[in-house]
């Protein structure tokens, strides 16, 4: 039972701003706004200078997007038994989806995209 538990599980590494990753286990059922939760109630002691003041202000990014906070990770389509990156930010609110914004950037080419060194 403990085996299959564990392959029904998803593997989240979780990078800041600051570069200082954690790996995380999750269910396909947690939702971003879990994620969030979770993370903030077992912040890592390493990540002590990130301390944010509250889980609501924690956001997810996956593939260059931000994740609205009632997303699953099962929704995701998120392998099991594999690692996989997102980034976690301190932000107050989300970019609307879909929104004009995002098509005017499209026209012009311009990108918000993170760079990792």
């Amino acid at each position: 039972l403990f085996l299959f538990f564990f392959f029904k599980q998803i593997n989240l590494r979780l990078i800041l701003v600051s570069g200082k990753t954690k790996e995380f286990l999750f269910s396909p059922n947690d939702s971003a706004a879990d994620i969030a939760k979770h993370v903030y109630d077992n912040w890592p002691m390493d990540w002590e200078e990130e301390q944010v003041s509250s889980p609501n202000i924690l956001r997810l990014i996956y593939q260059g997007r931000f994740l609205h906070g009632n997303v699953t990770l099962g929704a995701l389509k998120l392998p099991f038994g594999k690692t996989t990156v997102m980034h976690l930010v301190a932000r107050e609110t989300l970019p609307e989806p879909n929104s004009q914004g995002q098509r005017n950037r499209e026209k012009t080419g311009e990108s918000n995209c993170c760079v990792i060194l």
